[in-house]
């Protein structure tokens, strides 16, 4: 049984515990207890969370688990020096520290993050970087895994950060397992970016959002305005009026944004050769693709495939 340590401080996101039900739901499907889940605070005693209801905890002082998470908060808020100790020291005996959200920074204030890989919520990034200027910061990324520290950028990425950690632990079968109870994708690669194509786009009205939703679904399809429309119950007319009039671009350019989102997570994260990934991804042809990924990214897919793998030979 692996024992697992997760960190509060008062008026914490209560979301953040959200990681947990990924090791709960691992001790249901297995029958068996995996994992021994312990949620700790520098005094042991309940903690409010933002919303002003309580978590009981018990205290992290001269304990020592396999894996600790320091859960986030809505602000940086200064890390103590009984927890800044605890870091220290799990990090001399935990296979794994890790963060979520603003946790990044009890990680750096206890030293953990000088010259390691690193994320945390689009809107710390740039915080956590004047921080810890020694820091190689990946803005664009859901989580990260350098070695034996692994920081995830918000609340919802700590439950992929929970699901890749289980994968490690027991398999590729039961993380797909808890992730299908879970109701979430297994699970969103970690170079998945933080804000998608779908969300810069911002759509005010249901129609236009089931549309987005339905091309984001259906890539592989043709997506022509008059499919867009018919999903929206809208005139193919109407239809490219109202979107651009929400979203202030076309129905083709959004499409090809959404296309270039999943092709580059696919070229990072997977094997699949260039010409199915263009295939997977509506592009059709490679040369399509490839002008598609000169255009937003100023780089052909290969040079990208080349990036992601010196990274990952970096680790």
């Amino acid at each position: 049984m692996l024992t697992l340590g997760f960190v509060i401080t008062p008026g914490f996101p209560i979301m953040s515990l959200a990681a947990l039900s990924v090791f709960e739901f691992a001790n249901n499907s297995a029958n068996a207890e995996l994992y021994d889940i312990e949620v700790l605070s520098e005094d042991g005693a309940a903690v409010a969370t933002a919303s002003g209801t309580f978590v009981q905890t018990t205290t992290f002082r001269e304990r020592r688990f396999d894996t600790i998470i320091i859960g986030g908060h809505t602000r940086v808020l200064p890390t103590s020096d009984p927890l800044r100790g605890f870091i220290r020291a799990a990090a001399d005996t935990s296979r794994r520290v890790s963060s979520i959200c603003t946790g990044a920074f009890a990680l750096g204030d206890a030293g953990l993050l000088d010259g390691r890989r690193v994320t945390t919520h689009w809107l710390f990034t740039d915080a956590l970087k004047r921080h810890f200027p020694r820091i190689r910061l990946e803005k664009d990324r859901i989580f990260v895994n350098d070695g034996p520290i692994w920081t995830a950028a918000g609340n919802s990425a700590g439950i992929d950060l929970a699901l890749c950690m289980l994968e490690q632990d027991y398999g590729h079968d039961l993380a797909v397992t808890v992730a299908r109870i879970l109701v979430v994708d297994h699970q969103r690669a970690g170079g998945q970016p933080q804000i998608s194509a779908l969300l810069e786009i911002e759509p005010k009205s249901d129609r236009i959002q089931d549309a987005l939703r339905y091309a984001r679904n259906n890539l592989r399809e043709p997506l022509s305005v008059e499919d867009l429309a018919h999903v929206a119950r809208l005139g193919a007319r109407q239809f490219s009026r109202a979107f651009r009039a929400e979203t202030g671009t076309s129905p083709a350019k959004a499409v090809e944004a959404l296309r270039l989102d999943r092709a580059k997570l696919m070229i990072e994260q997977s094997r699949h050769s260039i010409e199915v990934i263009a295939a997977e991804t509506g592009f059709g042809d490679q040369e399509r693709m490839r002008r598609a990924f000169l255009r937003a990214y100023g780089q052909p897919p290969q040079r990208l495939r080349h990036i992601a793998a010196q990274a990952h030979e970096n680790v």
